[in-house]
Parts: structure tokens; sequence; C-alpha cells
């Protein structure tokens, strides 16, 4: 049906003009007054009673217009005047347009291509072929950081003496103008060895990434014409290395500190009772993410292996990581030096997903500063709020929960409404869409000892956590998405027996524990 165009013939006092106007008007009303405005050369004390007019106009010459299609259909479905078929086909049309399920077939990204062909091949005997390669790699990497942070502690060093020298000479033969000139000398040198230690370690990576890819395609090739998957020394078996590069020890010097560790069978919920698992253990939580290198073998180890049959499954698992309120901090150091010395060969790279999640969660922070939730620094997270990114290369985790914490975590006064309680509540949620059926949150709420972590206030911290964290799993029944099968609550490296076995024994009384019944 042919849209109508109409008249509006303006009279008011001496301003007499017509404009025609196209109905249904989609365009602003707002806009329009300003263009008959300047084209007529009308003052601005009319501006609004010529607004309130012409909106008015609009609208009744609209509602007249929906009432006359409406009527031209329904008297045409009576006559059988309407083309069925004709109808039929422009649905399709919006159909396939819009809908992604009724869409065009498109061809599969390069992304979707690889994951799909790893996951085949990853559940094939060609498994330990694929690890052996990703191993082989991963030394590489890691020889390839120890000299960059062996380079850079050098001439850290150097530095350190030369400017110790400087100032012991500054009353002789140097002054203070020559010293602000050395320093801004030793900072230029060592930013410029790190951004080129770091470029050659890129590249590096970049080549293993593409290498990598391009080696498994063409095995899943052979495969499909040959029928024949590659083992441990066939023909595209990759070359071993001539010698096994030494180990790089990355734990700081810090002494093996024995895991304690106790596990629980529980069942939650109101009528349909689902079977979690339950572990509570004291360890380092770095020791999820870190791959052991400290091994001579070329063997892979068995978390990689679990690791990557889960990779494109519904089994993920997840790990709560405590961060401050910048994205990519300091807090995550030692987490991004764990994820730099191995290649990701399916995702991007950590420091690529940081500036990603910057970028967006920018716009984000910016809209909702002007509620009353966000302070005036909008471009900084807040206590609770959480982002994720998603790995490869860590030993038992496949995705990582960065959530902002602050100094209130400290106090004794956290309750069920502390945003970090309530953003636990949210990963929860996020976890149970999108496939994360095992995780790892801090029972205390944070992974280091602090002096004011006494046993009651340990207690106390812990059956907080129990409690909600019970509520929440409660609750995920009417969420839908996955089940949390595996949840496992993770306490401080080095906490005292006294305090283990407390929280240990609080968790039964919290949770229902699945007990046998011997009958007799």
């Amino acid at each position: 049906m042919a849209r109508p165009k109409e008249s509006f013939l303006y009279k008011n006092m001496s301003y007499n003009f017509e404009h025609l106007i196209e109905i249904p008007f989609e365009d602003s009303i707002d806009e329009l007054t300003h263009i008959l405005m300047s084209k007529h050369g009308i003052p601005r004390y009319v501006e609004e009673e010529l607004l309130e007019d012409l909106a008015r106009f609009v609208k009744e010459r609209t509602v007249e217009y929906n009432d006359q299609r409406v009527m031209n259909l329904i008297n045409g479905a009576k006559d059988n005047k309407i083309n069925i078929e004709e109808i039929t086909k422009k649905w399709e049309k919006v159909l396939k347009e819009e809908v992604t399920e009724y869409g065009e077939q498109r061809c599969a990204s390069d992304n979707e291509l690889f994951a799909t062909a790893y996951h085949k091949m990853v559940h094939s005997p060609a498994l330990e072929t694929m690890l052996q390669l990703e191993h082989m790699y991963s030394q590489t990497v890691r020889q390839k950081a120890k000299e960059k942070n062996q380079l850079i502690q050098e001439m850290s060093e150097r530095q350190s003496k030369e400017m110790n020298s400087a100032v012991d000479r500054l009353e002789k033969d140097m002054t203070e103008s020559q010293i602000n000139g050395l320093v801004a000398r030793h900072y230029e040198d060592h930013a410029l060895l790190q951004g080129k230690l770091n470029s050659e370690l890129d590249t590096i990576k970049e080549a293993q990434r593409r290498e990598y890819r391009e080696w498994l395609m063409q095995m899943l090739e052979q495969n499909q014409t040959t029928s024949s998957l590659p083992t441990p020394n066939s023909p595209l078996t990759p070359m071993p290395i001539e010698s096994i590069i030494p180990s790089v020890n990355f734990n700081n010097g810090v002494a093996n500190v024995p895991v304690l560790e106790e596990s629980f069978t529980i069942h939650l919920g109101s009528q349909l009772k689902q079977m979690h698992n339950i572990r509570i253990l004291s360890a380092n939580v770095m020791d999820l993410c870190s791959v052991d290198d400290s091994r001579q073998s070329s063997e892979p180890t068995p978390q990689i292996l679990q690791t990557a049959l889960a990779l494109y499954s519904n089994d993920l698992s997840g790990l709560v990581l405590m961060a401050d309120n910048k994205i990519g901090s300091r807090m995550t150091k030692e987490f991004q030096d764990i994820c730099d010395r191995t290649t990701e060969f399916h995702f991007s790279h950590l420091e690529d997903q940081f500036n990603k999640i910057s970028n967006m969660s920018l716009g984000y922070l910016k809209r909702d500063s002007q509620s009353n939730n966000r302070n005036s620094h909008s471009e900084l997270l807040q206590a609770g709020d959480f982002y994720v990114t998603r790995h490869s290369n860590l030993a038992q985790v496949h995705v990582i929960f960065h959530m902002v914490s602050d100094d209130s975590l400290r106090g004794t006064n956290i309750n069920s409404r502390h945003p970090i309680i309530l953003g636990l509540r949210n990963i929860l949620k996020t976890a149970c869409s999108n496939d994360i059926t095992s995780l790892t949150i801090p029972l205390l709420l944070q992974y280091d000892m602090t002096e004011e972590m006494t046993v009651s206030w340990c207690e106390k911290r812990a059956e907080l956590v129990f409690k909600c964290v019970k509520g929440f799993m409660i609750e995920m029944a009417s969420w839908g998405g996955s089940d949390l099968k595996n949840l496992q609550f993770m306490l401080p490296q080095g906490i005292s027996n006294q305090v283990f076995q407390s929280l240990t024994e609080m968790l039964p009384r919290i949770f229902k524990v699945s007990n046998p019944k011997i009958l007799k």
C-alpha cells in the first residue's frame, strides 16, 4: 500500500504556509519544526506552539492511516484478494535476513575450522603427538623467557652499580643535572631492551602458533584422504629437539609446602536434589595455572592432557582470581608471567584480551557512572565487578574470572550483601550459563595470609562464604544451563593445620554431606 502524503496547512495570525508530509512520518518532528521555521522565517516564540500542532497533526493522520490499512487488509481477506504466497515469500526473506537459525549458511571462520580440527584430533590416537609438539614449543618459549629475564637483570645490576658510583662522585666531578641525565638514559635503555626482547618473544610465539595450526590442518587432511593418523615416530611426528632445555625455576624460591585437602560429596535442591563434589584445600592458587616445568622429561604433564581433552567441551574448569580495579594490573602480574611462558594456540594472547576487555568496558563504565551506583572515577572497576579471560595453556584451568576486590575484605563487617559476595553470585551464574562445571573460589575471599586473619576471623569469613555459596547453588536450579559438578574452596598456602581442620569440620555442618546407610 502506498503511503499517503498529507498537506499540513498552518494558519496562525499572519504566518501561513503549507508543507507536504508523508504518513507515517518516521523522521524527527523537532527537526521538521526547525526546518519549517527556517524555511518560512517564523520567529522563535512560535516554535513551541508550532511543535505541538505539528505533533498533533502527525499523530492524528498516522492513526487514520493505520485504521484504513487494517480495514483494507480485513476486506481483502474477506474477498480472498490477499496473495498468501506473496506474503509467505516476504516472511521467508525477513527470517533469512534477521534470524540466524534460518539464515544462509556461511563459511566457517579459520578459528572455527581450527577448533573443529583440534577437537577431532585430540580425541584420536594423534593426541600424544600433538601434546609432544606443544611441549617442545613451550620449552623453546621458556628458554627464551629465561634469557630475557637474565638479560634484563644483568642490565639492572650494571645500571645500579653505575648509579651508585655516580652518587658517590656527586660532590667531586658529578652534578645533579648529570645524575638526572643518567637516570633518564638508564630508563630509556631499560625500556628499549625490554621492548626488543618482548618483541622477539612475541615473534617466536606467533611463528609457533602459525606452524602448529598449519601442521594440525595438514594432519587432519591426511586423515581424511588416507584414514590414517600420526602416532609417535610416524612421518608427521614433529622432529624432537636436539637437547632438553634446562628447567626454569619460577617458584620465587618458596619452599615446598605440603598441600592440605579434604573432599566431600553433597546433595542440594528442594525437590530434585543434585549431587556435587566439594573440595577444600590449602595451596598456592598459581599451582592451578602454572605447568610443571621442572621436569627434564619431554613428555607433557597429565594436567595438560586433561585440559586439552576438555578444551572444546561442555565440561570446562574455571578459577576466581582476585584483582584490583584496573584491568591487567599488577595484582595479576604473576598470572601474566605464567601465561607468557607458553604459546597460546587457540585464543588471543592475554595482553590482547586485556586490551579488548578494557576498550569494551570503558563505554559501560561511563554509562553506569551516570547512575548512583558509580562514582566519578568511571574508568575504574569497583569491588564485585569481574571480567573473563580464556586460556588453553594453563595447567588445570580454561577460564579465569578476574574479580575486583578492595581493602574492605580485611575487615570483619562483611555480610551477604557485600559487593564481592554479590559478584561471586554473578560468577556462579555466568559459569552455569557457559558450560563451566568445575570452579575454584577463594574461601576467605583472598589467597594470601595477612596479620588480621586470626582463627576466629577465618571461621567467620568461611562460614559466610559457605552459607552464601550454598544458597547460590540451590538458586542455580532455576538459572538453567550446566550443573556445577565440582566446587573447590581454596585457602591460602601455609594456613595452620588448626584453622584448616576447623574449616573442614564446618563444611559438613553447613552442606548436607552424603553418608552411606548401613543396613543390618
